[in-house]
């Protein structure tokens, strides 16, 4: 089974200072045929104006994952962390029994482009925590780099579920090829640019989600960046 969903089927939340593109159900957006795939619960595009930004809000038992594109985003949260996240980074947030945070544009001239992922973890109420790591684009540039694990492996950020997260970037001859384990279920997501996922063409904002196929071949990018969610 193979499903396309493509960037501008999804939902669109503009609030002026905020662009929003929803791939699954979230706030004014609701679509029963999209809420979600297995424990993947929200992949929001988000490009943010100069200067602003989210105020302090609750969280609770969800894994969020902060992903920039272009610009920088500053956090800080109840749990006494500060942080800048640039494009490389990858910052995790188990929101556990409970969190408040804010982030906010940190540039007064420039948008901040990112992403905003959030994953169900396999328990609740778990102690909340912080993990920010940076992944050079060499690491990821024709080749899978794991950036995210249950049990953090190979220098991932740890996610509280039985997921497997993988970003890659490719150019040109770059060809990258992942194989599905067996059982398991994928979605990739196009961050960036435009490549062929098994001979189909995907664009910045569309993704492509599998169950039973044995492998995904990623070629032909056009300064393309994805990133492939293994999951249970």
């Amino acid at each position: 089974m193979k499903q396309l969903r493509r960037s501008n089927d999804r939902g669109l939340g503009d609030h002026g200072w905020l662009h929003s593109r929803h791939t699954f159900s979230f706030a004014g957006y609701y679509d029963p045929e999209h809420m979600g795939f297995r424990s993947l619960r929200v992949i929001n595009e988000d490009q943010v104006e100069p200067g602003r930004g989210f105020g302090t809000h609750p969280h609770r038992d969800m894994e969020i994952i902060s992903y920039v594109l272009d610009g920088a985003l500053e956090h800080a949260d109840s749990m006494g962390t500060g942080s800048v996240i640039r494009p490389g980074d990858v910052q995790r947030m188990s929101a556990g029994t409970g969190v408040r945070h804010s982030e906010y544009n940190h540039s007064k001239s420039d948008s901040v482009h990112f992403l905003q992922i959030w994953i169900e973890p396999e328990a609740k109420g778990i102690e909340p925590s912080y993990e920010q790591k940076t992944y050079p684009k060499g690491e990821k540039q024709g080749k899978l780099r794991l950036v995210g694990s249950r049990d953090g492996r190979d220098g991932s950020v740890v996610i509280h579920q039985d997921v497997n997260l993988y970003a890659s970037a490719l150019d040109g001859d770059d060809l990258v090829t992942y194989e599905v384990p067996e059982g398991r279920y994928t979605w990739l997501h196009v961050a960036k640019g435009s490549l062929q996922v098994n001979g189909e063409t995907l664009n910045a904002g569309d993704a492509i989600a599998t169950d039973n196929e044995e492998h995904l071949v990623l070629s032909d990018g056009q300064s393309a960046e994805v990133l492939i969610f293994d999951l249970a």
